[in-house]
């Protein structure tokens, strides 16, 4: 079994600390979140983590999961949906100005990948589209791109650029010229037409993708399992 660790980040943008699931010796970093108000190690807990066990033993990436803030964000229906955006927005902020800036400098690179499945997926896709500059892949499994949602009808640029079908649409293509994107769904993904229609965004702005989808399976951890490996051994084998 690779070796686990699990940590705190002090955040001084969120005034928190987020605990932190680190797996691996040594490779690739890639941050991972959890699906909807899920666990940092909830990716351990269901095997996602597990299933590129080989590819973590063998030094090829390293596993970082980290927190996140739904619960007091988009969830939280107990305060307006305009302090909900701006909840998440200042975690979209920590994980920018002080979580990836960290990574960074430990791993001595300038770009990191960002996995996640489901609302993960939603976490993981969002940043990489805000801040191409700093993503090298980006493993979005049966996600969604957009938070509309939850906002009860309020709107603003907080949750405009929050919304990756929507901002991606008027965004330069050469930013994510370099990305590797990965959009995994199923023919039974609750999720399957929003991936659709992402995947059909980046086709007419010409930016390159992967589109991967499975048949008879559906939202689930299953398949999550079955497919990250895959995509993990494209790219880091």
């Amino acid at each position: 079994m690779p070796q686990t660790e699990h940590t705190e980040y002090y955040s001084n943008i969120l005034g928190v600390s987020l605990k932190v699931e680190v797996t691996g010796h040594y490779g690739y970093p890639i941050i991972m979140f959890p699906t909807s108000q899920g666990q940092y190690t909830q990716n351990h807990d269901f095997h996602l983590n597990g299933s590129i066990n080989w590819f973590i033993e063998q030094g090829k990436v390293k596993l970082y999961n980290i927190q996140t803030i739904d619960s007091w964000s988009f969830y939280d229906d107990k305060i307006p949906p305009k302090q909900r955006i701006r909840n998440y927005e200042r975690y979209v902020q920590f994980l920018i100005k002080e979580f990836v800036p960290y990574i960074q400098k430990l791993h001595k690179v300038h770009r990191v990948a960002v996995a996640g499945a489901s609302f993960g997926g939603y976490h993981a896709a969002n940043f990489a589209f805000r801040f191409p500059d700093v993503v090298s892949h980006l493993f979005c499994l049966s996600g969604a791109f957009s938070i509309r949602n939850f906002m009860d009808g309020y709107s603003d640029d907080l949750v405009y650029f929050n919304c990756p079908r929507e901002f991606v649409r008027n965004d330069e293509a050469w930013k994510y010229k370099h990305m590797h994107i990965v959009l995994s769904t199923s023919d039974q993904d609750i999720c399957k037409d929003k991936n659709v229609e992402m995947a059909e965004i980046l086709r007419i702005k010409g930016i390159d993708f992967w589109y991967d989808e499975r048949k008879w399976i559906g939202h689930d951890w299953p398949l999550w399992r079955m497919v990250f490996p895959t995509f993990i051994g494209a790219y880091f084998s």
